[in-house]
């Protein structure tokens, strides 16, 4: 054989190797290691202010012409719907530019 030629595969040998090497320890990084689970997150109801509360009551009594028991109250967020008939009602507002 060649001495060039042995040389050179010796040397792409080599390289080879290190690639390999190389691959194996970025492959031996990414393997999932088990995590620890992370705790639950427990979402705090927020409270409602007594003020709200007796605002509330008193527009029931108002609507109903007596006193009424509530039994519930819950605070509800923004949802899809609500956004896209915010979205909707402030489309519909023309807007009148150069008029001051």
């Amino acid at each position: 054989m060649d001495k060039k030629l042995k040389t050179s595969l010796e040397l792409e040998v080599k390289e080879l190797r290190a690639r390999v090497e190389k691959l194996e320890a970025l492959l031996a990084e990414s393997v999932v290691r088990p995590k620890e689970a992370p705790a639950p997150v427990v979402e705090k109801k927020p409270e409602i202010a007594p003020e709200i509360i007796l605002a509330i009551s008193a527009a029931v009594a108002a609507f109903l012409g007596k006193r009424a028991k509530i039994h519930q109250i819950h605070l509800t967020g923004s949802t899809a719907w609500a956004a896209q008939g915010r979205a909707t009602v402030q489309a519909s507002h023309g807007i009148v530019r150069g008029l001051r």
